[in-house]
């Protein structure tokens, strides 16, 4: 694809690039962008309308993406950086997504090595995402409509989710006296382990082990000290319970 850009005659990778959205993507993806080589405006802010640009990427609020878009004038080539807003909300524009599969946090964040999910309106704006995903050091992925609320789904249960459940291991080590750091090496190894052999293989503990005894005493821990993380706790027990029978049930 990146070779079929590069032979047309208007290739917008080689103009300007207008970032508009000032938040931490914003910021992340102009410097790496201008990084990679790319002549970049932004990032810019709410009213922009990309008038000059080549190339116009929308790191705005998903709620916000159909406005901002709408400033843009016809005939621009247009894309934002959603996981799951629909690709039409920048209608009637010649479009595109490309959605770095990692947390930004900061301004200074790394792309390189990050999956990318892309797509596109047409095998042209495919293509552009993916040799954008490409320049910034990205393995682009296609993944098309029907997809992306699952992608989005899986990417906010490896992250978000994860550190909603990491809140409430250094809320009970702090009961216990521990700081944050003592429990680093034990998450380290478990997702290690996970991205090593998958789910099944990484799952230890009372649960897999068939400790009830242990599992009725840490939920007893729970609601003495922190009542509120109860529902979370419990749910995560069952959920533990149906992954321990997913890896005891016998091959087919």
């Amino acid at each position: 694809m990146s070779q079929q850009l590069a032979a047309q005659n208007n290739n917008p990778l080689l103009g300007r690039c207008d970032i508009i959205g000032r938040g931490r993507m914003g910021h992340a993806l102009a410097s790496a962008l201008r990084s990679a080589g790319f002549k970049v405006n932004g990032p810019l802010g709410r009213g922009a309308d990309g008038a000059g640009a080549a190339l116009v990427v929308l790191c705005v609020p998903d709620r916000e993406i159909e406005s901002a878009s709408s400033l843009v004038a016809r005939g621009q080539l247009v894309g934002h950086v959603s996981a799951s807003a629909p690709l039409a909300l920048l209608e009637p524009h010649e479009r595109f997504v490309m959605h770095p599969l990692l947390s930004v946090a900061t301004p200074d964040a790394q792309f390189k090595g990050a999956t990318c999910a892309i797509d596109g309106n047409s095998p042209v704006t495919v293509g552009i995402a993916f040799s954008l995903a490409e320049r910034l050091g990205m393995r682009p992925r296609l993944i098309d409509a029907s997809r992306r609320a699952v992608y989005h789904a899986a990417a906010s249960a490896a992250s978000n989710y994860i550190t909603t459940t990491l809140g409430m291991a250094e809320r009970l080590a702090a009961v216990a006296g521990l700081d944050r750091d003592a429990l680093v090496p034990l998450i380290h190894s478990a997702v290690e382990q996970w991205a090593a052999s998958g789910a099944h293989a990484a799952l230890t503990g009372p649960i897999v082990r068939g400790d009830e005894v242990t599992v009725s005493r840490q939920r007893a821990a729970v609601a003495t000290n922190a009542p509120e993380l109860l529902p979370l706790w419990d749910a995560l027990v069952a959920g533990t319970r149906t992954l321990a029978a997913r890896q005891t049930e016998p091959s087919a």
